[in-house]
């Protein structure tokens, strides 16, 4: 919005020209979405608490969570008002792909708002089904990728880490190759999600990562030059993508152990989408899964441990999944689990960017 109403002034007053540069603007969009969060939270989550909109904890879960009983949960609703405060502020709101991901981003929010409030209604960890779920979020990943291929033209041509000369078209099969980039993201990161902090800290790393591809892919010198796919209008992804930076610091403000609020399902759910709908707009789709390496894993440890407990008839590869709470059964206090999984997140970040150059 400041870009839309300011920068046509730049004629007159020069000093607007610093609205054009996107570093900037990504630089204003993550400390807009900082201070919206970490101004709002403390009246949120009284919010939250007089409303008593708080956790729901499994009975078969660690012990150790049974204290998280009562806490004030849908606080990713806290993120989406911090990131799209600082989207519609410092975004060039003329971008169709700023709409497409805040359309995402509050579609996908929904789903995880009746799912999180399913499950504080009836008092237990039953939300909507798993299949009524997976439907909707088809539905709104077919409906976005549809979007980019007839409405925005993208093409679908695939951008392989560390190989440049290899680059097949999927044509239209790359609607059914989106859907399940923007589907998986979002479970994955709803999986991730079940520790203090474990999943906002990834997700930062994520994004973080992605601004520098979004910056690079938007610019036709440097995407030469790096050798990666130039898409016209992806420098505002990178202002989004500060904004999603910007959002889930202010949240680890609160959600940092001992939580004071947690994402829930609106939050994970959204987020995680939104990520996946980042990579496919960038065309660094595969990236997502070094990026987002511990996302991957925490899905394949439930997909390994449910597929093993029916072959087996009911023996475990791990203590219980997701991953991080085997750890917490093999007696690892929490705030370890967190920071050794935010370690691993950030190397994996640091192997994502070295593949600008390693190809």
């Amino acid at each position: 919005m400041l870009y839309n109403l300011l920068y046509g002034f730049h004629t007159e007053w020069s000093w607007l020209n610093v609205f054009r540069y996107i570093t900037l603007r990504s630089i204003g969009s993550a400390i807009t979405a900082f201070l919206v969060v970490a101004f709002c939270g403390p009246a949120f989550i009284r919010w939250l608490r007089s409303r008593q909109i708080g956790q729901v904890v499994r009975d078969d879960g660690p012990e150790t969570h049974w204290s998280k009983r009562g806490v004030p949960t849908m606080g990713g609703l806290l993120v989406l008002a911090g990131m799209g405060a600082a989207v519609l502020l410092w975004c060039d709101l003329r971008n169709g792909l700023v709409w497409l991901l805040l359309a995402i981003s509050v579609f996908y929010a929904g789903i995880g708002a009746m799912d999180d409030w399913k499950k504080i209604s009836r008092g237990n960890s039953r939300g909507i089904s798993p299949r009524e779920k997976l439907v909707l979020q088809i539905g709104g990943a077919a409906v976005a990728a549809f979007i980019l291929l007839a409405c925005l033209h993208y093409n679908g041509r695939l951008s392989l880490p560390f190989f440049k000369s290899i680059q097949p078209d999927l044509g239209w099969w790359y609607l059914p190759f989106a859907v399940l980039v923007i589907v998986g993201a979002s479970n994955a990161v709803n999986l991730t999600d079940g520790l203090d902090g474990l999943a906002a800290g990834p997700i930062l790393t994520t994004a973080s990562t992605y601004l520098v591809f979004s910056y690079a892919a938007g610019n036709a010198v440097i995407a030469s030059y790096l050798q990666i796919p130039y898409v016209e209008g992806a420098g505002e992804v990178t202002v989004f993508c500060g904004a999603i930076v910007g959002a889930c610091l202010g949240f680890l403000w609160f959600n940092c152990y001992p939580a004071q609020i947690f994402m829930g399902d609106v939050g994970s759910l959204s987020l995680g989408a939104t990520l996946g709908a980042v990579a496919i707009i960038t065309k660094q789709e595969f990236l997502l899964v070094i990026v987002g390496g511990l996302f991957v894993m925490e899905a394949v440890s439930v997909i390994l441990q449910v597929g093993y407990f029916k072959l087996s008839h009911g023996r475990r590869i791990f203590l219980m999944a997701p991953f991080h709470h085997h750890f917490e059964k093999k007696g690892w206090p929490e705030p370890k689990v967190v920071m050794r999984f935010w370690i691993i997140s950030i190397i994996l970040g640091l192997l994502a960017l070295s593949t600008l150059k390693l190809r």
